[in-house]
């Protein structure tokens, strides 16, 4: 990993501008970066920091789908819904876009997806037509065989996407009966025939895993599989996992080896987190830094059921981002973009930037601007509503942890932090980043364990007043 000068150094607040959009899905048009989201909603930024609201609500005279309602008539009849779910845009090689939007009727995986195209990435779009259905109880499913949504997909949650050798993909999936991928014809934006629902790439008997999104890096040579654990709502427990294949269709391993094909609730089961939450790098869930003595009061990273991300690399910088929704504590169901830098570590696994990205870069950095104490989070690897709240740890020069947690650390190349705790070795990288609850510059780390367990650090900011 490559150090970079000129990071942020002052205490020059940084400005924000938010905007509401439910499963953000990531494309980059000239210097432009849009999200499309749930209730055909989209926001647009230069920056991942200020947003422009750029629609939202499945209405007549939304200006993505002017006519939503005659429009897509047929995928709402079919869902029996009057909204539209987490969709996906990409710019296919004839120059136009192409919107993948999906329908359901939400307590069971009734569900159409089908895609519209435009010129202009804000739209108009004009619908192509249906291209997938699910939920047919009792009736013969896209793969000729009588649906059973304990091993068939739900229609939803689409992420097309290119692989390394221009081919292209869709995986797409929530609960039921699974992630599953297909090949797609980039020149008609549909599925090749004959492929039923594609290839299952994890997720059986309803298991709470969705939202997937597939990031290359050319880095480590690794396809990222992103993916929501739990529930989307603030009792929910959503959490972010990842997991990596060297092939776009698998077979995906998570940190410890595990080989995810299998990976769902048993037979008979419902809703059984208990039987998924080992399995997959989990990178972020519920978390709140609080407040110590003598910091400046106020409310830094505080999440509740952050999820349904994107993903997006950098090929200029080489610098990676994760663009999600989150909700937050004592805020019920209301919820916001939030984008977090990652850097893969030395095992070429992501880890996710403590604070949300403010424009920093990753830096050199020296031991002595290092040692401290700081507000600490294991994110372990449940699926819960509870929040984790930061305790504190000190980082000694002589390399010992004390506090909450006891352990070590070591600081190699110029950024790159080991941290022993227990039978557990965490791996990651310092960073310095723009701390919004106590409005200070402050050091933090990011690291990850082999069993794929996420622990956070932040600087204590009275010492960096002093």
């Amino acid at each position: 990993m490559q150090a970079k000068t000129g990071q942020q150094q002052t205490n020059a607040v940084p400005q924000f501008n938010n905007a509401s959009v439910h499963d953000p899905s990531v494309i980059k048009v000239k210097d432009t970066y849009y999200v499309f989201g749930s209730h055909l909603a989209a926001a647009k930024t230069t920056d991942f920091m200020n947003w422009t609201q750029i629609s939202s609500g499945v209405q007549d005279g939304n200006p993505l789908i002017p006519n939503v309602t005659t429009e897509l008539a047929e995928t709402l009849e079919w869902a029996q819904s009057d909204t539209l779910w987490a969709p996906d845009v990409i710019q296919l090689p004839d120059g136009r876009f192409y919107m993948y939007y999906n329908a359901c009727k939400g307590d069971s995986p009734l569900s159409a997806m089908g895609v519209a195209v435009a010129d202009d990435i804000e739209g108009p779009y004009k619908d192509l037509g249906i291209m997938l259905k699910s939920g047919m109880w009792g009736q013969p499913s896209e793969d000729g065989t009588i649906y059973d949504a304990t091993i068939h997909p739900n229609v939803v949650d689409p992420h097309v996407f290119f692989d390394k050798n221009d081919e292209l993909w869709m995986v797409y999936g929530s609960y039921s009966g699974g992630i599953y991928i297909l090949k797609m014809n980039p020149k008609t934006g549909f599925p090749y025939p004959d492929q039923g629902y594609g290839k299952k790439l994890l997720g059986a008997n309803h298991s709470r895993i969705e939202g997937p999104y597939m990031l290359y890096s050319p880095d480590t040579d690794y396809y990222y599989l992103f993916l929501s654990y739990g529930g989307l709502d603030a009792s929910g427990g959503y959490n972010i996992r990842v997991v990596r294949s060297q092939a776009p269709d698998g077979p995906f391993e998570d940190a410890a080896g595990h080989e995810m094909t299998s990976v769902g609730g048993p037979d008979g089961t419902f809703f059984d987190d208990e039987a998924i939450a080992p399995y997959g790098v989990k990178l972020m869930g519920n978390v709140e830094f609080g407040n110590v003595e003598g910091e400046t009061p106020g409310r830094g990273t505080a999440y509740v059921s952050p999820g349904h991300n994107s993903a997006y690399f950098d090929e200029v910088g080489g610098q990676y981002y994760l663009i999600f929704h989150t909700r937050f504590p004592g805020r019920g169901e209301s919820h916001e973009i939030r984008v977090h830098q990652m850097f893969m570590n030395e095992d070429g696994w992501p880890v996710v930037a403590p604070h949300r990205y403010s424009g920093e870069e990753i830096g050199a950095y020296d031991k002595a601007e290092l040692i401290g104490d700081y507000k600490f989070i294991r994110h372990g690897k449940d699926i819960t509503a509870q929040v984790k709240k930061s305790t504190l740890i000190h980082l000694a020069e002589d390399g010992t942890i004390s506090g909450s947690e006891s352990g070590r650390w070591s600081f190699t190349g110029d950024n790159q932090v080991e941290i022993t705790l227990g039978d557990s070795e965490f791996r990651g990288v310092f960073l310095r980043q723009w701390d919004g609850g106590t409005s200070r510059n402050v050091i933090v780390f990011s690291a990850l364990s082999a069993s794929g367990e996420a622990v956070w650090g932040s600087h204590v900011a009275v010492t960096e007043q002093q």
